[in-house]
């Protein structure tokens, strides 16, 4: 049971009587030990300050996260991001385990979600601001992030449109990886409802090791002799693992 201490007492007047009441509140949780809150530290080193001064790039990832979901200090906020496996974990965790964090309530949680969502709609949410894939690095560079913490093979689509310009991700397929499973014509649905010219095909290994399997190569020379057909260009599969990643297009394997 949280210790609770007076907060503010007033006094009523009942028959000629004099009532003291006191009202009750939970008192604060305490810090952790040796914390220094955001509000003791000095007025220029306060993210919120610094972000006015000199913008959000000049913030480190911590100060970013305790401003978005408002930690009283930035150890609990990196705290959080070592127990979220830094901040591609956190971006990809799901919902029950998000919640299961010490120092995330419901609230925190939701808020956590929300900025990513905010910055995966913005990279789409412009043409002029959209990236634009001029190599294999940019392609991988794109996804990297997200897809080298996932725990099941994901197959996405890279969408393009005729100056390269990234019209969206797309999830395919979730599941092991092979030619009999993937369907070529599910592969490129999404991207003919956009009226591509082009897309990169991506999948991860869990494994961590992105060298591509006989399985992979089998599947890209199939994308690749639909995507003639269907007169959607295949630029490149990419392998993406742990940290690393491989151009199937770059080794000459399916293409």
């Amino acid at each position: 049971m949280s210790k609770i201490t007076p907060t503010r007492k007033t006094t009523v007047i009942a028959e000629g009587q004099q009532i003291r009441m006191a009202f009750y509140e939970p008192a604060p949780k305490p810090q952790a030990e040796g914390a220094i809150t955001i509000r003791e530290l000095p007025v220029t080193e306060q993210p919120s300050y610094r972000l006015e001064q000199y913008g959000a790039g000049a913030l480190s990832i911590t100060e970013l996260l305790a401003l978005a979901v408002g930690f009283p200090s930035l150890t609990e906020a990196e705290e959080i991001l070592v127990k979220g496996n830094k901040l591609t974990g956190l971006a990809t965790m799901p919902w029950s385990e998000l919640v299961s964090l010490k120092g995330i309530s419901r609230s925190r949680a939701a808020r956590i979600k929300a900025a990513f969502e905010l910055g995966r709609r913005l990279l789409v949410a412009s043409p002029v601001d959209r990236p634009v894939v001029k190599s294999p690095a940019d392609g991988a560079n794109l996804i990297m992030g997200e897809m080298q913490v996932l725990e099941q093979e994901h197959l996405v689509t890279i969408i393009l449109d005729t100056k390269n310009h990234v019209l969206k991700v797309h999830t395919v397929y979730i599941g092991s990886l092979n030619s009999a499973q993937v369907r070529v014509g599910e592969l490129f649905k999404e991207a003919i409802r956009c009226n591509a010219a082009a897309v990169i095909v991506a999948h991860n290994h869990p494994s961590g090791d992105p060298t591509p399997s006989p399985e992979d190569v089998v599947v890209t020379r199939s994308i690749v002799e639909a995507g003639k057909l269907l007169n959607v260009d295949v630029l490149d599969h990419i392998v993406v693992g742990q940290g690393r990643w491989v151009s199937l297009k770059e080794r000459g394997l399916g293409f």
